[in-house]
């Protein structure tokens, strides 16, 4: 017989399956990302209710059997951020930040701090809606990077440890690079240099704000990164 246990848990991503079954996608704080099946939760007097749609925060009860695919026996509303959901743009940087979630951190290994920051995504989006911005998304992103081991290098040049005239950035090298090292690399304003270091430096709340050139440029050492290290391709962020 399979056991059961009880966690907090993210829905990133929620899927009829069947007539009446629902599987969703979560991120746990001590199981990493997992996948159950919610039996009859799409049935009208379903006990489930709307709660096992993306964003919601919950308490789970799981049985464990011998699937990979967890069933679940019981829910509890943690937090529905139901403001978010009332806010186009919220909505956007809410999906953009459980997608980029799912893709860097797709298996079962515990990341506490990824769950936690994700919850304060939602929390500020939720409760701060002006805070829906590339800008944002952006240093969600970076943060999500640090917590995989993949922050980039910014206060000295990755290759050579140079600590003046750097030039730009290099996805290979993992940071930004000088002049004498920057074969690869493509060119990084100072103003996106800045932000990517307040970004990292600075609660999700105090997200620096930058120009559009200075934010795409960001976005493209973001992405290229998580390509090279991670080999994950980001859905693209938009601005609120």
């Amino acid at each position: 017989m399979g056991a059961s246990l009880k966690t907090e848990a993210v829905v990133l991503r929620s899927i009829r399956y069947g007539e009446a079954d629902r599987i969703i996608h979560c991120y746990t704080p001590h199981l990493g990302r997992i996948g159950a099946i919610a039996k009859g939760s799409r049935r009208t007097k379903s006990r489930f209710g709307g709660r096992l749609e993306p964003f919601f925060r919950l308490n789970l009860v799981l049985h464990v059997g011998r699937s990979d695919l967890h069933t679940v026996t019981a829910a509890e509303t943690l937090d529905g951020f139901s403001a978010l959901r009332h806010h186009g743009p919220s909505l956007d940087s809410a999906a953009r930040a459980c997608d980029a979630t799912s893709r860097l951190f797709e298996t079962d290994e515990p990341h506490p701090g990824v769950y936690h920051l994700l919850v304060n995504e939602l929390r500020l989006l939720d409760h701060q809606p002006e805070q829906a911005t590339l800008a944002n998304q952006l240093a969600f992103r970076l943060k999500l990077l640090m917590a995989a081991g993949l922050a980039p290098q910014l206060a000295s040049c990755a290759a050579c440890g140079e600590r003046e005239e750097l030039f730009g950035f290099s996805p290979d090298a993992g940071g930004m690079v000088c002049t004498a090292c920057q074969a690869n690399a493509f060119a990084i304003d100072p103003e996106a240099h800045a932000f990517m270091v307040d970004a990292l430096g600075q609660p999700l709340a105090q997200a620096p704000t930058a120009t559009p050139r200075a934010l795409a440029q960001v976005e493209r050492a973001v992405t290229q990164t998580g390509e090279h290290h991670a080999h994950v391709r980001l859905r693209a962020a938009a601005a609120g």
